[in-house]
């Protein structure tokens, strides 16, 4: 099954303005996110019910989680599984968190159309600690698509990620455990969680023990090792 879907139709799901979806991304940069997953044989659909349910307390009941807990949870119905009335029904609990750091600053020499650029190490909930090795687009002599002509240039980089968790209820077997990351201009979740939704449930649930990187680019969408 096909999950294709470009990030203006992500964000179409939230029902966000065209001006505004248009504006995030004044460049058109596709997004591209480090997807890694960890599988048992999940069970084929037959009737299985699952829950979304936050991995961390203080986002259970909130409505900016109750709207991406759809996102995932549309995703398990076109696997085939059919949501529960409540968690304690569920024959699943998909445990669900996202989140954004808080930037890091990202200085720049443009020449001749490369970049030869450092980051400073920062801390992300989602990757631990990282630095310069850690986004390889970014790193010396890569193309910088948010650069142009020469010179010294310094902007902020944001790391946007989510978990995904899986558990059978019945023994509290771990089935299946994701992680998608981003590297980005933005930092606005609306904006960044609908396309790492998208990027987690592409070709799911993938080869365990896998990264790959996912591109969404208009009705496009590319699926590659990470390097």
């Amino acid at each position: 099954m096909s999950f294709a879907m470009s990030s203006l139709k992500s964000l179409a799901r939230i029902g966000l303005p065209l001006a505004l979806v248009l504006g995030a991304s004044a460049c058109a940069t596709p997004f591209k996110a480090d997807v890694s997953r960890f599988a048992v044989p999940m069970p084929a659909p037959q009737g299985q019910t699952f829950a979304v349910v936050a991995e961390d307390p203080k986002l259970a009941g909130g409505l900016e989680f109750s709207l991406y807990a759809d996102m995932v949870a549309k995703e398990m119905e076109r696997l085939g599984y059919a949501r529960a009335s409540s968690p304690e029904t569920a024959n699943m609990l998909v445990r669900f968190d996202y989140g954004v750091d808080n930037g890091r600053e990202r200085v720049s020499s443009d020449y001749g159309g490369y970049n030869y650029g450092y980051g400073y190490p920062y801390w992300s909930r989602f990757g631990g600690f990282g630095g310069l090795s850690y986004n390889r687009g970014y790193a010396l002599g890569f193309y910088d698509p948010y650069l142009g002509g020469g010179g010294v240039r310094s902007y902020t980089v944001y790391t946007s990620g989510i978990d995904v968790k899986i558990d059978r209820t019945a023994d509290g077997q771990r089935l299946f455990e994701g992680k998608a990351e981003a590297v980005s201009r933005t930092n606005r979740l609306p904006n960044l969680v609908p396309n790492l939704v998208d990027a987690m449930f592409t070709d799911f649930p993938g080869s365990s023990g896998g990264t790959v990187r996912i591109t969404i680019k208009d009705d496009e969408k590319t699926v590659r090792p990470a390097q």
